[in-house]
């Protein structure tokens, strides 16, 4: 069953194992596909000795700044034992003109307002007032996916770094997330990062959108009524993302406010919806900090809603056919100015949470009886305030420390979990990594083996964590597998490592504990022996069947061994036919697409990872897989268990370059183990359904064995009760977690949004790429159960109804042969158009069914900004690129018919970028982009662009590698030439023209959800 070996490097003596380690460059080998119709490209990184990727000191040489201690939730303001009740025992408001953990300057004037007045609080039993009610607490729109930092003309504040990110991956990192590399260009502002539709991505305003009148649908003699050429920017999309940074300060009362915003309370609505949106203009010239405050709200990096101002009863919501949902993502990556969200400690007690539905202390608790006691926001419950948590109340009702504490005053925040909130009521251990690598003949021959051997021994390095000033604590683990399994020992103390081999893989265990999980630091030497020796011995294999459901199986009993929660890295090849659990057989059957059996090929092949899947959710086992196929290997089935344990999916077919970066990312990225997330709401809603990379074992805990930095879980409410428009309606997300250092952690998210019983109201304050967002999740995981084409059916006749509900019950009396749109949703039906052509739901018939699988998968777990640019791409003409400016470009439609012949293009979606070249470009432009001014002197395989000493193809550089930081993948670059073969690819994401695969135009579109909606109304 085990077979045990000590390995000896033929060229490594005894002696040698103590040397210094200089990289060597990695192997050169062929791509794993031959597809004829992408020639091999010929990699600059395989050229590269490795070293150059990191051109940091590793950690033990490398300075870092000193650590700044937590929060600590007692604050400047000591809490008192709560004396007698008499009216001298409420001391003044002490004044709170600087909050005393933000720093930053705030400049005089205007720009000093935090937004209007304070809530007025009264201490009194009846449910308060909402901060949403206040004319600034909530913007009457959804934010945009942007950056403050993209928009040209905002002040950029410095706020104050009074708490370090908790996560740090070794030497100091870029914006990218990976080491500084010498002589790399600058990250350059994203300022005017414009496209379609919003600041950043989308259709772009102005002269460039949906057809209209004269290019649109031959309706009556207006067309849609859009006021505009182009498809304008929804009005949420203007709106600055909130910061979760600063605290809500006092406020000014002699300052003016911001204009204020359609649709919020206190304010006339704007007549049927059909406003032209003017904040952005209003809100651009405003300083940060003023519209920077959460007022208990999280920020929208965290929570994305559908709609801002939801419907009252259920009644409405029905009639509107609007989806309530929000898009969450509890550890989304911050920009450098932003603070991360401060940890409290509140000692061994733990939060203070309402007695009734357990909800975490937050902004909307309203503290009553001089501070006694406190009613809870969301169930109304009145809880007694601990001793040590007692604070008086000044004359408002509020605490005097309510600006000292996170939880009282910011949307989001975390707290240090006490041992009730763990597992078997003992702490944590620190998590561990486990690397698995695929050595069968298909794995060797292709070069994945050596290549991954050679970075790993680099990237050990920068495994995460979060005290820069000290090594990581995540320990590491080796497999290599083909039909059996081989185990390494890398105990410090060998003078070589050992394997032993696991040949019965119906029954898997872990032949050895002490020396497979170690620390880097202590067994470096053997480590980097051991991946200097894996590709030399299975250098000649001949062995090509592959085992996949055991190799989970070892990752799993590994951690159980160790008591701990981990990842697991499996690097896989082929199809695992090899006799063993989980065994799989060849299904790709191409006939049965479009008919109703087509949803088999999107289910498991076997129950027998779901099973897995729920034992490494319960052990806090994560799964990121590689995959390298050069054919089909049902990602469908493999990816079940990376899917329910919050694990990634990744797939190549050329793939050292994206790879490479891609491995680098996913190690280093910010990460929480064993996750349990719950989502509370106020009475009157609830949260219904979940969408993402998880497991459920009952209707209200969303489990994660690993929850990283990309991650989102997108949650749909219904209504059990009636709303009222004065109290609005609250949601709290609270994940529970194991930190990358083995702390168990709190962090909690706040929303709250307005209630209305107007229709109007409800469509003024929609965001479009939420809607998006939600259905594209929710039509993907539909194909498991349904025929392609009825689910194409129902997202059309949704659409229909929530335009035809408008046109009914919103809009001013028209032509009945007139297409009118609410102002936020003028974008919705080219999104969907987008949406309903994508590969998943209506394939071409080149797409591979393992292609199918695996967008369908990807797309589960992203965000808004993401789901946008994947459905509608960001298409940039770069001959009007200003290389002294630092704004983009305005981005153009999707269509051919905008491409120039003398024009190059820059085209991205989230997965790839592309330049495309035209035939009559200019011979300057040429020059200084490719170093040639022949179009025929073009190389079309180059993937990097020649480094040229001139400002464009510094500031074009420069501005890809920028668009590369955004995206949680890297993308690689492919030079596509007007009337090249590879040019039917590219046109493939033009997606407003009609598709090879039968999906219809924008223009074509947009004449049928006219039809369809008339047809509703009459």
């Amino acid at each position: 069953i085990c077979s045990f070996f000590f390995l000896a490097h033929p060229s490594v003596s005894q002696a040698a194992m103590s040397a210094p380690y200089t990289p060597a460059a990695p192997p050169t080998f062929p791509p794993a596909s031959t597809a004829p119709s992408q020639p091999p490209p010929t990699e600059a990184v395989a050229q590269a000795p490795l070293q150059s990727y990191y051109r940091t000191l590793p950690p033990a040489q490398q300075p870092f700044p000193n650590a700044v201690p937590p929060f600590s939730s007692t604050g400047p303001t000591q809490p008192q034992a709560p004396p007698p009740v008499s009216p001298q025992s409420f001391p003044q408001a002490p004044p709170v003109s600087q909050p005393p953990f933000s720093t930053a300057q705030i400049p005089p004037g205007p720009t000093q307002l935090y937004g209007g007045p304070l809530p007025s609080t009264q201490p009194s039993f009846p449910r308060p007032p909402l901060p949403t009610s206040q004319p600034s607490a909530f913007p009457a729109g959804p934010p945009p996916t942007s950056t403050p930092s993209q928009l040209p003309g905002v002040m950029q504040p410095q706020l104050p770094v009074s708490q370090p990110s908790p996560y740090h991956s070794g030497p100091p990192l870029t914006s990218t997330g990976f080491p500084p590399q010498v002589g790399a260009p600058p990250r350059p502002p994203l300022a005017g990062m414009q496209g379609p539709p919003m600041a950043s991505q989308g259709p772009p305003m102005a002269s460039q959108g949906p057809p209209m009148a004269s290019q649109g649908p031959p309706m009556a003699s207006q067309g849609p009524p859009l006021t505009s050429q182009g498809p304008p920017m929804a009005q949420a999309n203007h709106i600055l993302p909130t910061q979760p940074g600063m605290p809500p300060g006092p406020i000014n009362a002699s300052l003016s406010g911001p204009p204020p915003q359609p649709g919020m309370q206190g304010y006339p609505p704007q007549q049927n919806g059909e406003h032209q949106c003017c904040l952005f203009h209003d809100v651009i010239g405003l300083n940060m900090h003023s519209i920077n405050l959460s007022k208990g709200n999280a920020s929208p990096r965290y929570i994305r809603c559908t709609a801002y101002n939801i419907p009252c009863n259920s009644d409405m919501a029905k009639q509107s056919q609007v989806p309530l949902a929000a898009v969450i993502k509890p550890l989304a990556p911050l920009p450098l100015d932003e603070t991360p969200p401060y940890l409290l400690d509140h000692g061994e007690s733990g939060p203070i949470r309402c007695n009734r539905c357990k909800a975490y202390m937050c902004p909307y608790m309203q503290f009553i009886e001089g501070g006694r006691r406190f009613q809870c926001g969301f169930c109304s419950c009145v809880t007694e305030v601990p001793p040590h948590y007692f604070q008086h109340l000044d004359h408002t009702g509020k605490r005097v420390d309510c600006y000292d504490r996170p939880e009282l005053s910011m949307g989001s925040y975390e707290f240090t979990a006490t041992v009730d909130y763990c597992k078997n009521n003992k702490f944590p251990q620190p998590p561990a990594f486990i690397f698995l690598i695929d050595v069968s003949y298909n794995a060797v021959k292709n070069g994945m083996v050596g290549i991954v051997c050679q970075e790993l021994k680099t990237l050990l390095d920068y495994l995460p964590r979060e005290n820069p000033d000290v090594e990581s604590n995540i320990r590491v683990g080796f497999v290599t597998y083909n039909k059996v399994l081989h185990f390494y020992n890398v105990k410090a103390s060998l003078a070589q490592p050992q394997m032993m081999v696991v040949s019965d893989v119906a029954d898997m265990f872990v032949p050895l504990l002490d020396g497979f999980l170690v620390s880097v630091s202590e067994s470096r030497v053997v480590i980097e022996s051991l991946l200097d020796q894996i590709p030399e011995m299975f250098a000649d294999t001949r062995e090509t069947e592959t085992v996949f459901g055991p190799v989970i199986q070892a990752g799993l009993e590994a951690l159980k061994a160790a008591d701990c929660a981990g990842k697991l890295f499996v690097f896989h090849s082929s199809l695992s036919i090899a006799e063993a659990p989980g065994k799989l057989k060849n299904r790709e059957d191409k006939k049965l697409v479009g008919t109703d059996k087509e949803k088999s090929l999107f289910q498991s092949q076997v129950s027998f990872y779901n099973t897995l899947a729920k034992e490494c959710v319960a052990q806090g086992c994560c799964v990121d897989l590689f995959l390298f196929p050069n054919q089909y290997v049902d990602v469908a089935t493999l990816g079940v268990v990376p899917t329910s344990t919050g694990g990634s999916i990744y797939k190549y077919t050329y793939f050292q370059e994206r790879f490479l970066n891609d491995l680098r990312r996913d190690v280093q990225k910010q990460v929480g183990f064993d996750a349990v997330m719950r989502v509370r709401t106020s009475t009157g809603i609830r949260a219904t359904d979940f969408f993402g990379s998880f497991y459920m074992s009952n209707t209200t805990d969303v489990e994660l064995a690993g929850l990283d930095c990309d991650k989102t879980v997108t949650v749909e409410f219904r209504h059990d009760d009636k709303l009222s428009e004065e109290t609005g309606a609250l949601m709290q997300c609270a994940v529970l977690y194991t930190s990358c250092s083995g702390q168990r952690r709190l962090r909690i998210h706040n929303m709250a949004v307005n209630c209305c019983s107007q229709l109007a109201d409800l469509y003024r304050n929609c965001e479009t790429d939420t809607i998006i967002n939600f259905f594209a999740k929710y039509a993907y995981r539909s194909v498991l159960s349904s025929p392609t084409k009825n689910v194409r059916d129902s997202l059309m006749n949704q659409c229909a109804q929530i335009l035809a509900c408008y046109r009914k019950n919103c809009a001013s009396p028209s032509s009945a042969g007139q297409l009118i749109l609410p102002e936020c949703m003028k974008l919705l039906p080219v999104y969907l158009n987008c949406m309903l052509k994508s590969d998943v739901l209506q394939p071409g018939a080149d797409v591979s069914l393992d292609d199918r699988a695996y967008l369908r998968q990807l797309v589960s777990t992203m965000d808004v900004a993401e789901s946008h640019v994947f459905f509608y791409p960001r298409l940039l003409p770069l001959q009007k690129l200003d290389v002294e400016s630092m704004t983009l470009p305005v981005a153009v439609r999707d269509s051919e018919e905008r491409l120039s012949r003398g024009g190059v293009y820059l085209l991205e979606n989230g997965l790839n970028i592309f330049l495309w070249v035209g035939v009559n470009a200019q011979q300057e432009l040429l020059q200084n982009i490719f170093g040639t001014p022949a179009f025929s002197q073009i190389d079309p395989s180059m993937t990097s662009l020649p480094a040229l000493d001139n400002p464009f193809s510094k500031r074009l550089r420069e501005i890809i590698e920028s668009v590369r930081a955004q995206r949680s993948r890297y993308m690689k670059l492919m030079v596509v030439k007007q009337e090249d073969k590879l040019e039917l690819i590219f046109k493939h994401f033009l997606v407003e023209d009609k598709s090879n695969n039968g999906g219809a135009s924008y223009v074509d579109f947009l004449c049928h959800m006219h039809k369809e909606i008339r047809q509703l109304l009459s």
